[in-house]
């Protein structure tokens, strides 16, 4: 949630979660937050959009107490329906299946309208730029085809570079995952199917949850499920639970692992929260049970994320592996210092299972049994490899833990930061509880719905 600024009587957002009997806007079921002030324990609550964060992009909006009359609960309900996508998924996949039936000179798809077009219907697209002579290659890549979206906070789709994404997809099969629930990434989702259509001895399958409905032009009701990893919302109602659910059926020992990569600027507490969700139900597809253990999963996270992921998930451990993306302008392999890409792989497996690329010059560490990157070197005071970033980290006896090597020991402060700072600190403590000690993110007294 925003967080605000920290100084008196200003005031700033918390999450509660999702609750029973939620309104709804057209990205499903709203979130509940509280409205704080500094000192105070709650303030009044309201629900907003779950997968928005700026108004400009979803400007629902109410108080739980608010009595909303009968003429604006109708008038929700028809915004609601006329932010809905044009055709259904089921439309969408008649709709390929004519489309690929067409000779390639009648093959377009539409760049302003980001859909493929039969020929009945240029004339209503006739002003509009489109692509011609479009390829069975192109309809099996679709992130290719289509314009990433780049809202940060909302659906960001950074898409991995093929080298990220294979490196991913051998890991998985190494480590003998046969189904992968894709939440979120769609590059890895395309990469597998295309590899199950092009060769016999491939075994791996993949159902892509996303909340880009432009998806369903190119999958079946089997292959893609309109979802908002946010408020945990099936879009295609129980049928398309119905399919996530027998998808993470282990039947004849096939393992399944679930990979996500979501917007940066989400809501750790809500993306978690969902998540849970979807381990409980990995859980409710044997009638045994999986005697209470969660369901394998990669969570593709930047690293200064860690204490936040750690928090709802203390099983988790993240790799040293540096995940980059075709489109992000700073998230690129190869650069050095700041500039690396601070994307990493957050997973409850077992670290040592994680085999890292060599020739990319990551080293198993036999202390940590972890591989880590060549930079991040083993401290012999915290008896660990220390770094998060790539660089080598030196380590600080005052603050007794590795810091960045940039940082220099404050005795104002008393800790390391960086060389040119304010040290002026603010009396207020917390900005939620007032308290000292903590800041608002590690507030105690917020939920941890």
């Amino acid at each position: 949630a925003a967080a605000g600024s920290e100084r008196p009587g200003s005031t700033a957002l918390a999450l509660l979660g999702p609750a029973p009997g939620a309104p709804c806007c057209p990205h499903g079921p709203a979130l509940l937050f509280v409205k704080t002030s500094q000192g105070t324990e709650e303030g009044r609550r309201f629900y907003a959009c779950s997968a928005c964060r700026d108004r400009k992009d979803c400007n629902f909006f109410q108080w739980e107490d608010e009595k909303v009359s009968e003429a604006r609960l109708a008038a929700r309900e028809e915004y609601n329906r006329s932010h809905q996508p044009c055709f259904t998924h089921r439309q969408n996949v008649d709709r390929y299946k004519n489309f690929v039936l067409l000779p390639l000179s009648k093959r377009r798809f539409c760049q302003e309208c980001q859909q493929l077009l039969l020929p009945a219907e240029w004339k209503k697209h006739s002003d509009h730029q489109f692509l011609c002579d479009i390829t069975t290659a192109q309809l099996k890549s679709p992130s290719q085809l289509l314009y990433p979206l780049e809202n940060k906070k909302t659906n960001a789709q950074y898409l991995f570079t093929d080298r990220s994404c294979q490196f991913l997809l051998n890991l998985l099969t190494d480590l003998g995952f046969r189904r992968v629930l894709s939440v979120g990434t769609p590059r890895l989702h395309e990469m597998i199917q295309s590899k199950a259509s092009q060769e016999e001895e491939f075994n791996v399958r993949s159902l892509l949850l996303d909340i880009d409905f432009r998806y369903s032009q190119f999958y079946t009701e089997d292959e893609f499920c309109h979802y908002n990893m946010f408020n945990h919302h099936f879009f295609g109602g129980e049928a398309a639970r119905e399919t996530c659910r027998k998808f993470l059926c282990e039947e004849t020992g096939e393992r399944v692992i679930m990979v996500t990569d979501p917007p940066f600027g989400g809501l750790v507490e809500a993306l978690a929260s969902s998540f849970k969700k979807l381990m409980t139900m990995w859980n409710e597809t044997e009638k045994e049970g999986h005697d209470n253990r969660e369901m394998p999963m990669f969570w593709i996270f930047p690293y200064f994320f860690e204490s936040r992921i750690l928090d709802f998930f203390p099983s988790f451990s993240m790799m040293d592996y540096q995940v980059d993306y075709d489109n992000h302008a700073l998230y690129k392999h190869g650069k050095t210092g700041r500039r690396q890409s601070p994307v990493r792989i957050f997973t409850n497996l077992t670290p040592s299972m994680i085999v890292l690329p060599e020739e990319e010059g990551y080293r198993f560490c036999t202390v940590c049994q972890r591989y880590v990157s060549s930079g991040n070197q083993h401290c012999e005071i915290c008896n660990s490899c220390t770094s998060k970033d790539g660089r080598r980290w030196k380590h600080c006896v005052l603050c007794k833990k590795c810091v960045k090597p940039s940082w220099f020991h404050c005795n104002n402060c008393k800790c390391c930061t960086l060389e040119k700072h304010s040290c002026e600190k603010s009396d207020s403590g917390c900005f939620v509880c007032g308290k000292a000690g903590h800041k608002r993110s590690a507030c105690p007294s917020l939920s941890r719905s």
